[in-house]
């Protein structure tokens, strides 16, 4: 019998095999390190695969991202024909939106100023502005970063999205390729980092950026921790170049104790929990994909290994 492996988190593993067993009953559905016969895994959900996976499941079809990035994967030790199927799941999605749209909504309302005023015990009003009067950028404009967009037209916010290829979002308006990136930039008082982790986006978040946005300029961090240069944010932050930064996720994690980021006043943590999937709907997720997968459809996240996502 076909099995269908799971090496990820146990707990989470748990509820996919509920649903599983209810949806799919004749697939042999195990969680590592439960392999079972290693020749009749066909399917594998990972977070990190196995680094013998070539030779230790030979007859493996599909290879699923238990998240939604695949950075984690070393494309040179995985089988060149084997295809790899990030996740793309409801549940993403929708944290996502929430915690972006909180972030740009306590910018837009000068919540981390007021809180350092609390703290000092002024009552100080500071100039109310309109969403419509904020400009606010995405960069990346996949399915999270087209959602998120979509919310924060929503709530009124002047939006724009950037990412290499021509997108097009209504009621966004859309900047493509190197050429566009700076005027892009010079309009986003907001910006808000969605891009996957690629050569190409290592580093990006650099003083070279920053200084193409407009000065007091903020930001929000929910892409991969490398593509932050810290040291250059900093000193953006201390200029004033910057003038508040929201990450969720840094280099390494988690910081060690004593970190600059930890210390700084005008930087605000969260430990990588923007957004999760959520096990029942990213298991149906992968059903369907199975099915698409058997039937000769597209694969919904099919990774391009060249562009890395």
């Amino acid at each position: 019998m076909p099995s269908f492996l799971y090496k990820s988190d146990p707990v989470r593993g748990r509820q996919w095999a509920e649903v599983f067993q209810r949806q799919a009953a004749a697939l042999d559905f195990r969680i590592w390190p439960d392999i079972g016969d290693p020749a009749d895994v066909h399917y594998l959900a990972a977070w990190e695969p196995p680094p013998d996976i070539a030779t230790r499941f030979p007859n493996l079809k599909l290879l699923f991202s238990s998240g939604a990035g695949v950075d984690q994967f070393n494309f040179a030790a995985l089988p060149p024909e084997l295809p790899i199927v990030r996740m793309v799941e409801p549940g993403i999605i929708r944290g996502m939106v929430e915690y972006v749209t909180h972030a740009v909504l306590e910018l837009h309302r000068d919540r981390p100023a007021y809180r350092r005023q609390q703290a000092e015990g002024l009552w100080r009003p500071l100039p109310v502005r309109t969403a419509g009067e904020r400009r606010v950028g995405v960069l990346g404009l996949g399915s999270l970063g087209q959602a998120v967009l979509q919310a924060l037209h929503g709530l009124g916010f002047d939006c724009a999205g950037w990412s290499r290829s021509r997108h097009t979002v209504p009621g966004v308006s859309c900047f493509a390729g190197a050429d566009e990136l700076s005027a892009f930039l010079a309009r986003s008082e907001i910006l808000v980092c969605l891009l996957p982790l690629t050569e190409a986006t290592r580093g990006l978040l650099d003083a070279t950026l920053f200084q193409h946005l407009p000065r007091g300029a903020a930001l929000v961090q929910v892409g991969r921790g490398a593509q932050l240069v810290i040291a250059d944010l900093l000193t953006a932050l201390d200029s004033g170049q910057l003038s508040e930064a929201m990450l969720d996720v840094t280099d390494p994690e988690p910081l060690p104790p004593g970190h600059a980021l930890w210390l700084h006043p005008r930087v605000q943590i969260t430990p990588h929990i923007a957004s999760m999937t959520q096990p029942h709907s990213a298991a149906e997720v992968v059903l369907d994909n199975l099915r698409r997968f058997e039937a000769g459809e597209p694969l919904i996240g099919l990774v391009d290994r060249m562009r890395g996502y």
